[in-house]
């Protein structure tokens, strides 16, 4: 509402005309107020809303708002030539600066320990508060736990008596008029079974490679693979095509008995025999035994005072020679002693997969190897469940072909002895257990089962909570003597297979482990010498991830600490060459694979530059990357060229068709195979789309740790792919895999990802 004009005190029955040029200067930019907490778009965008460009000649105002004015930059917002710590420093002019057309992503925390953690990590964790409220508040804000998928069926499944036999066969169910699925061929196909995929040339994946589909005609493809056909007596039969020659292939596998293409694939009856504990495994028990006997007689002599130590008179310990005689009269030899292991190589022409929960699957894996992975490993997987027989647990051993090639391998003057590059692999398994007999049965069981895995690792870092709690994963660095008595015995069960392990620093910030623990690892701790003989571990191989579990992700991984680790690892390794072929070199069992202990570092690794500085800086064998592989996998790739590799948005959807279609010989290319591709995708495509392409970054290298601002692609495709909004994620699967069943639900496991629930690399 306009104020009363003045009183004009010459006249006051004539008002006064207010002049129209101050009217018009008169607060023409009103100031908008900038808060601290304010991006620097933001506060960019206020000042340009401020002050206009001619304000500098108008003389009104402070001269300081004159000087920021002709800086072109308010104080608080960072010149062009700074990067913003925290930020990917995208171009300028890929940036988007209304909030409303997309989100800021530069403040958002992910928890990343999903990278890492067990497979079933979501179940794992729920329940492991007793403190119901709070932890209820604390998985609001971090991941979805409690996450549903819906079902992928058909509406009426079809019988599995008419699903891969012609339609006229005598085949009987054997649940008769009681079966709840369908049994007339053509009701099924034209009511209940939705559309034929038109993807892939419209051409079924599993029977081009196979010769025959088990789906049958439940395939979404099954139009690729299925006729009709006229009997004797003039019926039109639909029935399933078959290549012969490709089918005698698959049906008679390889010399293993495995699928084609696949290896380490369990039987039923081995499965069965787990769970009705009709498969024995008797090293791990008597190794168990032996154990437990010695440790029950280290607690005694420690308990009644027969330890070897004394005070003499002075106050000084010495050893009581009689004591030391008497302890070796007492020292039994273990039942066994280990087998001489197969040579392994670690080095810089190889970079390892971490293990990956969730995403770690098959599919993705033979993604990595086809884009340069060199080793790779399973998800991690329970030992308990696997003793049990647990289906979902063995599946997670099964591995692709193309895990079982040899690595890359250059030889050079640090070659190890014995090494047949030929013999090695690529693919190794990786166990959890919080119990001795638990993980020494598992890993005899893996050793007799799958015969195709280059190394068992032990897991030693896992954070999750609950298998923390339950004295596996991390909590295993803080008991160091047991630690170590699981890696002696399960090198003294796995025959030729190597043993390695994967640790933390520590569980607590700001207190390593790491260092003593390896000491004991590499040399030897007391409680070795005393109850089981002496000498080292005998581990192949040990990963340090540079972080506490206690960190988490919050801060970058601690390269100087791993290099600390490194350098004493390189001491032993150069101590044991000084001592070969001498009266004290140690008996070969119970030293490393060719008497060398390999260092593989872990953490942030996102470019071939972070590659090559660990190798440089940290002196590690080689690195494993986790993070950096889900959110670009083609990471191999610019490792093997040292260079960055600007894929196109074309390229990066190619790789994601790729994806689908391993996925589809792996699950399967029925309605559930299909919705199992689609979910492990759309998995994939949560990291996938945190990718910001080199092409438009202000300065390299890029960071892991950096989130990206609101930006756009150079084109809709690269836009579509950089999106955080799992509807888009979901769109991007339905190009490959056609729309989803009415009951499909996914719910991304970051709350972050989500644009309507505003959550572990």
């Amino acid at each position: 509402m306009a104020s009363d004009p003045p009183t004009n005190p010459l006249d006051p029955a004539v008002p006064l005309r207010s002049d129209p040029v101050a009217s018009a200067i008169e607060n023409p930019h009103p100031q908008s107020t900038t808060y601290e907490e304010d991006s620097a778009v933001t506060k960019a965008e206020k000042v340009e809303r401020t002050y206009s460009p001619g304000d500098e000649h108008e003389g009104d105002g402070p001269a300081a708002k004159r000087i920021k004015l002709d800086n072109g930059v308010d104080e608080g917002v960072p010149k062009p030539s700074e990067r913003q710590k925290g930020v990917v420093p995208v171009k300028a002019e890929f940036l988007i600066h209304n909030p409303g057309n997309r989100r800021d992503r530069s403040s958002a925390v992910i928890d990343d320990d999903a990278a890492e953690a067990a497979p079933h990590g979501d179940a794992r964790d729920q329940g492991a508060s007793r403190n119901g409220k709070k932890k209820k508040e604390k998985m609001q804000r971090g991941q979805n736990k409690s996450r549903t998928f819906g079902s992928s069926r058909d509406e009426r499944g079809l019988c599995q008596s008419r699903a891969t036999h012609p339609e006229f066969s005598p085949a009987q169910c054997q649940y008769g008029n009681s079966c709840k699925f369908e049994h007339d061929l053509r009701k099924y196909l034209s009511d209940w079974k939705r559309a034929d995929l038109t993807t892939f040339d419209g051409k079924c994946p599993i029977w081009v490679m196979k010769g025959r589909c088990h789906a049958g005609f439940k395939c979404r493809f099954a139009g690729s693979h299925m006729r009709e056909r006229e009997t004797d007596d003039g019926q039109k039969e639909l029935v399933l095509i078959e290549n012969d020659e490709r089918e005698k292939a698959a049906l008679n596998g390889d010399e293993e008995g495995n699928e084609l293409g696949f290896v380490n694939v369990v039987s039923m009856q081995a499965k069965t025999d787990l769970m009705k504990r009709r498969m024995q495994t008797p090293k791990a028990d008597q190794f168990t035994a032996w154990l437990e006997k010695a440790g029950k007689e280290s607690f005694d002599r420690q308990n009644h005072g027969n330890g070897s130590i004394v005070e003499n008179g002075a106050g000084n310990q010495t050893v009581d020679s009689e004591q030391v005689e008497e302890l070796r009269a007492q020292y039994k030899e273990p039942p066994f002693m280990p087998s001489e292991k197969r040579r392994i190589y670690f080095g810089p022409e190889t970079p390892v997969l971490a293990p990956l929960t969730t995403q770690g699957n098959l599919p993705f894996r033979r993604l990595c190897v086809d884009l340069g992975a060199q080793l790779t490993y399973s998800e991690m997987a329970m030992s308990l469940p696997l003793i049990q027989g647990q289906k979902s647990e063995w599946a997670l051993m099964r591995a692709h072909e193309s895990e079982t090639h040899p690595p890359h391998y250059n030889p050079s003057p640090k070659i190890v002895l014995d090494y047949d590059n030929s013999k090695d692999s690529k693919f190794g398994a990786q166990i959890a257990g919080n119990k001795p007999w638990q993980v020494l049965k598992a890993t005899e069981i893996l050793t007799r089962l799958c015969p195709q895995l280059r190394v068992i690792d032990l897991n030693c870092g896992c954070p999750i909570d609950l298998v923390y709690r339950q004295g596996a994963g991390s909590a295993l660095l803080d008991n160091q003597a047991k630690l170590e008595k699981i890696l002696r015995g399960m090198g003294g069960v796995s025959d030729e297979i190597p043993i390695t392990a994967k640790i933390r620093m520590g569980t607590k910030d700001g207190k390593p482990t790491a260092l003593k623990l390896i000491n004991r690892l590499v040399y030897g701790g007391s409680e070795a010498s005393e109850d089981m003989g002496g000498g080292t571990s005998g581990i192949a191989a040990l990963t340090l991830h540079g972080r506490s579990r206690q960190q988490r992700y919050t801060r970058n991984a601690d390269w100087k600490y791993i290099a600390e680790c490194a350098a004493l690892i390189q001491r032993h390794n150069e101590e044991g060459n000084r001592l070969a072929d001498t009266i004290r070199e140690p008996d070969v069992r119970y030293t490393p694979p060719g008497g060398k202990v390999f260092f593989i570092g872990n953490g942030d690794c996102y470019s071939h530059e972070d590659y090559t500085s660990a190798l440089q800086s940290a002196k590690v064998d080689s690195v494993m990357v986790a993070r950096g592989a889900l959110i670009k996998p083609w990471i191999f790739e610019e490792i093997a060229t040292g260079q960055y590799v600007d894929k196109s948005a074309s390229e990066r959807l190619a790789l994601v068709e790729q994806f689908v279609r391993y996925g589809l010989e792996t699950w399967g290319s029925d309605e559930m195979g299909v919705g199992t591709t689609r979910r492990f995708l759309l998995e994939w495509l949560s990291f996938a789309c945190r990718y910001v392409p080199v092409g438009i970054l202000e300065y390299l290298p890029p960071s892991l740790q950096d989130r990206p601002p609101a930006w756009r692609g150079r084109n809709e495709l690269e836009t579509l792919l950089g999106s955080d909004n799992y509807l888009d994620w979901i769109k991007i699967s339905e190009m490959f895999l056609g729309p989803a069943t009415k009951d499909f639900r996914f719910e991304p496991k970051h709350k972050s990802s989500s644009y309507e629930i505003e959550a572990e690399g």
